[in-house]
Parts: structure tokens; C-alpha cells; sequence
């Protein structure tokens, strides 16, 4: 685990505009080969999380739909959806920043792990406190 890589991940969601700043880095033997930022608004289609989006970019880049021996690293706890992408993608370990009482699937709500049958190595609340400050800032916005 490399918190270098959690930080450029909640300085890439500052940058996402209109859309709910959550991102994701994907990093293969040290060197980051997708990256992504939630583009629903942008797009207006539903799919778009981060997490989705980099997994998408790194199966291209790696001309490959397995993602093994990959790490993501996003700032907030992936929902269901994208927990069972990231755990067909076969990514070895993930990287959370702010657990998502509503919706995530690692955990707060649900375990997506047991629900599939698959094992992922996870770990939650890196820079916890950071990622949970993008998001307020965010929700804070809108009022």
C-alpha cells in the first residue's frame, strides 16, 4: 500500500466538476496504468463511477479483461455495482478511502466478497479524513 497514490487519487476527485469527486487509480508493479474520476453528470449515463471507468482503461491498457496483480485505490467505498466489477476484474487488492454507510459494498453495508464467493484484499480508511473533507465540501456546495 502506497498513501502516494490515495493522494493523487483525492487530488484527481477535486477535479471533478459537476459530478460527486470520487476517484480511482489503478496501479500495476508500482506504476499507475488507469485512473478515473465519476463522470455520470458529465456523460449522464448511469455507469460512469470512477471505479468502473478505470477498470475499463485498464483492461484496454493491458489488452486483458483480468486485473491481476493490480491495486485500485478511490476515495470512497465502491457500491455494489462497482464492487462486482472490481472483483470480476480479479484486481488483487483495493484501497478505500471514506467507508459509505448508504451504499458500500466492502463492508459498511454489504460485502460484496461474501455475497460473489470471491477474495480481494481490502483496506479501508486511507486518509479517511481527507476523502470524507472532498465530499462534505461537495454536499456543502449544492445547499
Amino acid at each position: 500500500m502506497n498513501p502516494d497514490y490515495m493522494k493523487l487519487a483525492i487530488d484527481l476527485a477535486k477535479k471533478s466538476g459537476k459530478d460527486i469527486p470520487v476517484a480511482a487509480i489503478i496501479v500495476k508493479d508500482g506504476k499507475i496504468i488507469a485512473k478515473a474520476v465519476n463522470e455520470r453528470e458529465k456523460s449522464q449515463n448511469t455507469i460512469n463511477h470512477a471505479e468502473m471507468l478505470a477498470i475499463q482503461r485498464a483492461n484496454k491498457k493491458l489488452k486483458n479483461w483480468r486485473l491481476n496483480g493490480c491495486e485500485m485505490y478511490v476515495t470512497l467505498e465502491p457500491c455494489p455495482m462497482c464492487a462486482s466489477a472490481i472483483l470480476q476484474s480479479r484486481l488483487s487488492r483495493l484501497y478505500y478511502g471514506a467507508s459509505d454507510l448508504l451504499n458500500g459494498a466492502f463492508g459498511s453495508k454489504s460485502d460484496m466478497r461474501k455475497i460473489m464467493g470471491y477474495e480481494l484484499e481490502v483496506k479501508s480508511g486511507i486518509m479517511e479524513e481527507e476523502s470524507i473533507k472532498i465530499l462534505q465540501d461537495y454536499f456543502e456546495r449544492l445547499r
